[in-house]
């Protein structure tokens, strides 16, 4: 043990050191050195009226505490039982330097309520400070976390002074001695009664020396730190021996010493408790086997037990020396008859967790740089053609039949193509994906390949899930895109890793323009418009199948309506929708029962208005504006659908006519982002404005015109009416006869000059919606779109299905968690929720955003393993009784969320006898192992029980303690027996490689 010092001055320094020497104590200085000094040697004055770096430093360390406002003793109310581990402890830092070496002041303080009168009232002099009175505290021996200063001194206040770097460190005990001496000046200069410790020596051995003075009494903070435990201090009786001479008191006989115990004891062996995570059986999804894990469900569960060891804490905390007997030969000190048990969990570190695992090696895939031909294999992807080397077949390739739509799907046709062309490169055993397994895959995608009948594509509605994808930007559950983000997920991590994902990533390309070209829906995706709450790659396979619905509906001459993408639709009146079409709609160019769809030739994918020329001048009608009202009036009506209402035209009285119309053209978020950009471009000029809003009037244009058709002589008037009524005002007013009629003229926005409705009613002519330019061309679309999903890169591909991924995940999480029912986990994956929203919605998201998603997804699940494993462990389902169940929940419950739970009536309660039984069945299991070892018996128990301690435990059902800690406290006068009565307390802890003593030694500094 170091001694200490009984100077708190450095070696060189007075014990009384004054703030400042005088100025006739300075001259007198220099004259003695002058007159000692030869005449030979160079004369030099030094000012010592100067302040020293030693000074600066101490005064540095007394303005930080008037800073904080640490002067004078403010007494709290007393310590409530837990507190140290309930509370909230805050700190204040500050730096500092000593010379060029900086050092870090830290202020360390347990936040609680006070009463600013009651502490007004108890500023008295003589009472001692409150950290010496907090010495002798009992209520809060041993927190199980804590500020190791808190834990070996009780204190709810002090101060440190550390150095700054990690790499610093206070070695020779001069310099020691010299913090200690500044600490002593600062404390007495400015009044201070916070501990101020100083920690020396290198900092994971946790050294500190500190002081607190108050009026007339100090206290020195002492510790001595060892590797191995000298085997007189390894029992009480020897620790007792230490605490009595330190504290030297001249009284006899000695006051009684009060002692608090507690022993540790470690389980480790789990070895009769098997984890219950069952591992997916890998070599059944190989051979394309869906066993113990389905595609479309990701596994979840711990591949190891994440709960390595349990801590049990015996405590004995309230005794007398007399009371028990603990030394070499003999200790009282049983486990079993310990008052109080308590129990922390040791968690296994960042334990392989399947869930966590999946996702975060799909995330890796968003930092790879290959295309999907420099994984598989240069020109994967090139046309059937390209195979033909000879030009002069390039004709008779024009002149060949096409072939036959095959109408019933099969797997072996949906990868025949990729096959020949994968196999063409590479052998055919050397496919990234087994063909069962791929076929498994796309069944599960497309399970209309089995089924001659179609599908139901439509999704389920839940709100909690229907909120939640839209929150993720992801995608339905069930929606073809779910499914592809968990199949990808899990070929990346079962079947061949990323040349597996761009296999089956190619095959699903094929697949979409297998289906495009032969009109097959796509299953798994809600028809209509691209959702644009969901992620772009799920708007891509929506718009594709939207051009899927419209070349089928054209292909076979049938209009396809849905209530959300029609314009008007009134379903009273379209049971007689038929009847109220013009006589000759149906009979032009002698086509019988076509809609508008079928009139677009299927070869020439863009029809021109132009080529209709001839017709409208057929009709009477020219191509510009010379035909006037009553020219348009002997046109015949086309493309009527519903008559509307009661409502007639303004000008001849007949009937209004609801126009068959074109569906406006369905757009993702990226195509309406050109589109924006584009129109952004065009400035805020009038010319740019104005071709603005030309180009937002396609659609406008094109119901304009089929109004005129289906209502020859109808005037702008008349389009408002039904188009926009609002922009119709009518009112009542008397004629001349004084009869009441209602007139009716357009808004006032429709009669700003140059205004855009105007001039599209003036440019637009009587064109069917069938013979008009397609407004959504369906073809070049999904030309588009196939060529978009071709040239993703598999990180592009894992970059669009991680929020789906997340999404599963979340969900996943979710659904075991109900299992469980852990209150803390709850909060948790609400939390995951909030963040996920705020981080995915929003396009490319950071990585390290998404990583700290992942793993708190992963910590989830680790933590729902640990209650699953210490269930297992406790048996709480084999429990019959149900009080003793709801005790055994309700202590699992606490082990995961509170850092040491107390156990219920100790080594007497159910939860402790299971412990017992726990470490009784790890003891026998040791024995037998040791018996089974080559060493013979006698040996192996000689070694065992090598140490005092050892052979003290012998007979115990416990191991030797891993770790042994003591609290010795009295009260007794220091130094002389007419000093005052003072607090002493002694800490020590014995572990296997480790021996500390932590005393606070208090001493009158008036009466000595």
């Amino acid at each position: 043990m170091r001694p200490r010092l009984p100077s708190i001055s450095p070696p060189s320094a007075p014990r009384i050191v004054l703030p400042l020497f005088p100025a006739d104590l300075a001259s007198a200085r220099r004259f003695s050195r002058w007159r000692q000094t030869p005449e030979s040697e160079v004369f030099e004055l030094t000012d010592f009226t100067t302040a020293s770096e030693w000074e600066r430093f101490i005064s540095k360390v007394e303005e930080v505490l008037n800073d904080w406002k640490l002067i004078g003793n403010s007494l709290r109310k007393p310590l409530e039982k837990g507190i140290f581990t309930s509370g909230t402890w805050e700190e204040k830092s500050d730096e500092i330097n000593f010379a060029d070496f900086r050092f870090s002041v830290t202020h360390h303080y347990l936040v609680q309520e006070s009463d600013d009168k009651e502490a007004k009232d108890e500023l008295l002099e003589d009472v001692i400070p409150q950290s010496m009175q907090d010495l002798l505290h009992m209520d809060n021996d041993f927190p199980p976390r804590a500020h190791c200063l808190v834990r070996w001194y009780g204190l709810r206040e002090f101060v440190v002074i550390a150095p700054a770097a990690n790499s610093d460190a206070v070695l020779s005990e001069s310099k020691c001695n010299l913090l200690l001496s500044s600490v002593s000046i600062a404390l007495g200069n400015t009044g201070c009664q916070v501990p101020l410790f100083v920690q020396i020596h290198y900092k994971w051995r946790r050294m500190y020396v500190g002081e607190c003075q108050g009026p007339g009494v100090r206290t020195d903070f002492e510790m001595v730190h060892l590797r191995k435990v000298p085997n007189q201090y390894t029992h009480l009786s020897g620790l007792l021996d230490v605490f009595k001479s330190k504290i030297g008191c001249p009284l006899t006989p000695l006051p009684p010493v009060s002692i608090a115990i507690r022993f540790t004891y470690v389980l480790q062996d789990w070895q009769q408790y098997f984890w219950p995570q069952q591992p997916p059986d890998i070599d059944a999804l190989v051979g394309g086997e869906v066993g113990g894990l389905e595609f479309g469900k990701l596994p979840f569960g711990a591949c190891e037990d994440p709960i390595s060891e349990l801590h049990l804490a015996t405590t004995w905390p309230h005794l007398t020396e007399g009371i028990i007997v603990d030394n070499d030969v003999y200790t009282d000190l049983d486990p079993i008859h310990a008052p109080h048990w308590s129990v922390r969990v040791r968690k296994a570190d960042n334990p392989q967790c399947l869930l966590g695992d999946f996702v975060s090696e799909f995330f890796k895939i968003c930092r790879r740089k290959e295309s999907t031909d420099e994984i598989l294999g240069r020109s994967t992807f090139e046309e059937e053609g390209r195979e033909i080397t000879d030009i002069t077949h390039a004709l008779s390739k024009l002149t060949e039949p096409a072939p036959v739509p095959i109408h019933k799907l099969s797997v072996s046709n949906m990868v025949h193509t990729a096959k020949k062309k994968i196999q063409k490169h590479r052998g055919g055993d050397e496919s990234p994906l087994h063909n069962d397994v791929l076929n498994t895959i796309l069944l599960y995608l497309f399970p209309d390949a089995a089924s001659e009948k179609p599908l139901d594509i439509t999704t389920s509605t839940d709100s909690e899930e229907y909120n939640l994808y839209n929150q993720f930007k992801s995608a339905p559950s069930d929606s073809l895109t779910y499914k592809l983000a968990l199949c990808l997920c899990m070929v990346n991590f079962y079947h061949g890793g990323l040349k597996g994902v761009a296999h089956l990533w190619q095959e699903f390309v094929l697949e979409m323009r297998f289906r495009w070209e032969n009109n097959f829906l796509i299953p798994g995706l809600t028809s209509g418009p691209p959702d644009l709450r969901c992620c772009l790659l799920h708007q891509k396979l929506q718009m594709l199948n939207c051009c899927i619905e419209r070349k089928k509906a054209r292909d076979e001459g049938k209009k396809i309506s849905t209530s959300d993408n029609t314009t008007t639709a009134y379903p009273g009146n379209t049971g007689n929708a038929g009847d109220q079409l013009g006589p000759d709609t149906d009979k032009e160019k002698g086509e019988v029962g076509k809609s508008w769809d079928s009139w677009s030739d299927s070869e020439e994918e863009f029809f021109e208005c132009l080529s209709d020329t001839e017709e409208f001048k057929g009709n009477g009608q020219d191509s510009g504006k010379k035909g006037g009202a009553k020219d348009l009036a002997n046109l015949k009506p086309e493309g009527r659908l519903v008559q509307h209402g009661k409502l007639t035209l303004l000008h001849n009285g007949e009937p209004l006519y609801v126009p068959v119309t074109q569906e406006p053209a369905p757009m993702t978020e990226d195509l309406l982002e050109e589109q924006s950009e584009v129109l952004a471009k065009l400035g805020t000029s009038a010319e740019g404005a104005h071709l603005r809003a030309r180009m937002q009037s396609a659609c406008l244009l094109s119901d304009m015109e089929s109004f005129k058709a289906a209502n020859p002589g109808c005037i702008l008037e008349d389009f408002v009416r039904w188009y926009s009524p609002r922009d119709y005002i009518e009112e009542e007013v008397t004629d001349e006869k004084g009869n009441v009629i209602v007139k009716g003229e357009l808004s006032a926005r429709m009669k700003i000059p140059s205004n855009m409705w105007v001039e599209a009613w003036e440019t637009a002519k009587p064109v069917p919606a069938r013979r008009q330019r397609r407004l959504f061309d369906d073809t070049r679309e999904a030309e588009k779109v196939l060529h978009y999903l071709a040239i993703q890169k598999p990180a592009d591909l894992a970059r669009h299905l991680l929020p789906c991924v997340i999404h599963a995940a979340v969900l996943k999480v979710k659904e075991e968690e109900n299992l469980e029912n852990i209150s803390s986990v709850k909060k948790i994956i609400k939390q995951i929720i909030s963040h996920s929203s705020k981080v995915l919605h929003f396009p490319n998201p950071e990585d390290k955003k998404l990583e700290e998603i992942i793993l708190q997804i992963t910590n989830v699940e680790a933590t729902i393993a640990r209650a699953r494993s210490l269930k297992a462990k406790f048996g709480t389902e084999k429990c019959n009784q149900e009080e003793e169940k709801e005790e055994l929940e309700r202590f699992v419950s606490g082990l995961l969320e509170q850092p040491e739970v107390l156990v219920i009536g100790a080594g007497r309660g159910y939860a402790g006898r299971i412990i017992h039984k726990l470490f009784v069945n790890a003891q026998r299991h040791y024995f037998s192992f040791k018996v089974a070892t080559s060493l013979a018996p006698a040996e192996e128990e000689l070694k065992r029980m090598g140490c005092p301690e050892e052979r003290r435990q012998n007979s115990s059902d416990f191991p030797p303690p891993a770790g042994r800690e003591f609290i010795l406290r009295t009260t007794v006068p220091r130094p002389a027996p007419y000093s005052k009565a003072l607090p002493q307390r002694m800490y020590s802890v014995l572990t296997k490689d480790d021996f500390r003593f932590a005393g606070a030694f208090s001493s009158d500094t008036s009466f000595f």
